[in-house]
């Protein structure tokens, strides 16, 4: 079977048994899964605590598909399509156990993160005439939420079925200097063609909130090099620039004739040393939001209408991910900081621009910035948004 993964449904348990290439997956819901030769972690090494409440991993299967998630920081662990030959591909990154997660927070990866994903310049904004102060971890600004964010947290898990795994958290009025009780849910659903995320939130006092996922992408597959001769396409004629400490100024520019021109199938790597360019310098390479020509308000269905916010190809495995998105906005960061230091599944390491991020979001430091789309929720509103990652191959 070389290298190809083979799920099968319980009844084949017994048929495989005899199997010596094949092992059974139990995860922490109790659904067990046949593989050969098996990619996926092992959930023993997720079963742990952490703030006195229980982690582990969750394992969600559809057609040739299947994800691996942590409720540690609502975590994507792994996520396994098949490339142009068939042979199933974990594109993102991440630690086979609970532990190097636990213990190297500083990663994000495969993370929901929150209150607010990306920056708040200076770690401070004001609402409704008062000014709330943030942790500084990114400088002189706060990022992802601050000191322990989303990704850092335990949320309660719940498995509807074999595709849907639904995540709960209470973010309590204070936490980390944002205001208000706040009740979200993640439901993470994997259908035979991609991955859907759905986020929704209530609060009880204003707040703003701004979510996504902090996936770690390789389409080649995680460990396997460098991303630089990925291609990839963005639906965004705008882009807004940063100063040097990656904070949008403000303003709201073109791409083109710049390197952050993505509105054609382009290698990532064609301009991202461009030593002329002031943004690029920056933010070490791509590290900036994108402004999406068009968005989808509602639901996912019937998203293909609207076209991708994003797609990128792996060279070599021809695995293509269409992004689509509700969101006004798409940050794409190009893994400038990744130096081989973190311990990967499958005896990997994170080298040097050897993947890549695509968090659809809002606009950072819009609690600042009164001319870009608001991410105020207030009490009797309800956040809703979503975004889902679709593959196939050529």
């Amino acid at each position: 079977m070389n290298n190809r993964i083979v799920i099968f449904s319980a009844i084949l348990l017994a048929a495989c048994g005899n199997n010596p290439s094949s092992r059974t997956v139990t995860d922490t819901a109790g659904a067990r899964t046949v593989t050969a030769v098996s990619l996926l972690p092992d959930p023993d090494n997720f079963l742990d605590t952490a703030d006195g409440q229980a982690t582990g991993l969750y394992f969600l299967h559809n057609g040739n598909l299947t994800a691996a998630i942590t409720n540690y920081g609502a975590r994507l662990v792994s996520l396994i399509v098949p490339d142009k030959n068939g042979t199933p591909t974990d594109v993102v990154l991440g630690y086979d156990s609970i532990g190097k997660y636990l213990h190297r927070p500083d990663t994000y990866f495969g993370a929901i993160v929150g209150r607010y994903g990306n920056r708040i310049g200076h770690a401070r904004f004001k609402l409704n005439g008062k000014e709330y102060t943030l942790y500084k971890n990114n400088g002189p600004n706060t990022l992802h939420g601050g000191k322990k964010g989303f990704d850092a947290v335990v949320w309660n898990a719940r498995k509807l079925d074999t595709t849907t795994l639904r995540l709960t958290y209470i973010s309590k009025d204070g936490e980390e200097g944002y205001p208000g009780n706040l009740q979200v849910t993640v439901t993470y659903l994997l259908d035979s063609n991609g991955l859907r995320i759905n986020y929704e939130a209530t609060t009880d006092k204003p707040t703003v909130l701004n979510l996504t996922n902090h996936s770690y992408f390789n389409l080649n597959g995680q460990g396997t090099g460098t991303i630089g001769n990925h291609t990839l396409q963005l639906n965004a004629n705008y882009y807004t620039p940063v100063d040097s400490t990656l904070i949008p100024t403000g303003k709201i520019e073109s791409v083109t004739g710049t390197p952050f021109d993505f509105t054609k199938p382009t290698a990532i790597g064609a301009r991202i040393n461009d030593s002329a360019n002031r943004q690029i310098k920056f933010g070490h390479g791509y590290d900036h939001n994108f402004v999406l020509n068009t968005v989808k308000l509602g639901p996912p269905e019937g998203y293909e209408e609207h076209g991708p916010a994003a797609i990128a190809t792996g060279d070599l495995s021809g695995i293509v991910m269409s992004v689509y998105t509700d969101q006004p906005g798409i940050q794409f960061y190009s893994g400038n900081f990744l130096n081989g230091t973190n311990p990967l599944k499958g005896g990997k390491t994170d080298g040097y621009r050897t993947a890549f991020c695509l968090e659809t979001q809002h606009f950072p430091n819009s609690p600042n910035e009164p001319s870009f789309p608001s991410t105020v929720l207030k009490p009797g509103e309800k956040y809703s948004t979503w975004t889902y990652f679709k593959f196939s191959t050529k």
